[in-house]
């Protein structure tokens, strides 16, 4: 079981994300985007879109400082696993509730908005499901073990374990004894990688690249210095 949880199923997550965004960039090209809704509605998606992608960004930031960096490496800088411990949970509880208010909101505005509710298709339904249930159980594993229990240093087993995904030595004895909270927040994690590549959040891999290279866009203006050799609106009806 150790070794289905936390070596097949990881690996089949990361195969399934890489060779998705293969094909949907090679087969879909045209659908790799967010399927923007902001001409429906821009009120309320100017207050739920930067809490979301604030802190979905601060959450990734997080995560991968404490799975990528080895405790080791901070320790050795001079920042001690009871100042790093504080900083973490608390700038982390901050970042995911900004993610699942955020994330609230849009959910609200795409099923109270008309029209943005007729744009929503069943992937994007099942996108947030997904997506939503890894935010709550992060944010759960995180309270439980750090603000309702007595602490827990995932960096101890969950990262080590984590890193061996990728040097090709999985350790799944690592993770038999991590916190349940812990081990249901990772598994729903791969399941959201796996799901990832066939929704719109692929557009978190796109770059506006070519805006850097590409042709000047040559605006005219229309004052009247311009509209000097145009003809002169007339009053009344056309004859």
């Amino acid at each position: 079981m150790n070794t289905l949880l936390w070596v097949i199923i990881p690996y089949l997550s990361i195969m399934v994300f890489v060779g998705g965004l293969i094909w949907r960039r090679r087969y879909d090209k045209f659908g790799w985007t967010t399927r923007s809704s902001q001409l429906y509605e821009s009120t309320i998606l100017r207050w739920g879109s930067p809490l979301f992608h604030f802190g979905v960004l601060l959450v990734l930031i997080g995560h991968v400082g404490g799975l990528l960096v080895p405790k080791s490496w901070t320790e050795a800088v001079g920042i001690t696993e009871h100042a790093y411990h504080l900083t973490a949970v608390f700038l982390g509880t901050i970042a995911g509730l900004c993610t699942l208010i955020g994330m609230a909101i849009l959910i609200a505005r795409r099923r109270l908005v008309g029209p943005v509710f007729t744009s929503t298709t069943r992937n994007d339904k099942a996108m947030y499901a997904v997506l939503g249930a890894v935010i709550v159980l992060g944010l759960w594993a995180t309270v439980r073990a750090n603000v309702v229990g007595d602490g827990y240093d995932y960096r101890e087993t969950v990262s080590p374990w984590f890193r061996s995904l990728f040097i090709l030595q999985p350790d799944p004895s690592i993770m038999a004894g991590v916190p349940s909270s812990f081990q249901i927040h990772v598994l729903a994690a791969f399941v959201l990688l796996a799901f990832w590549p066939f929704t719109r959040l692929v557009h978190a891999f796109s770059a506006p690249v070519g805006y850097l290279t590409r042709p000047y866009v040559v605006y005219r203006s229309r004052d009247a210095r311009s509209q000097r050799g145009l003809r002169a609106a007339r009053r009344g009806w056309e004859r």
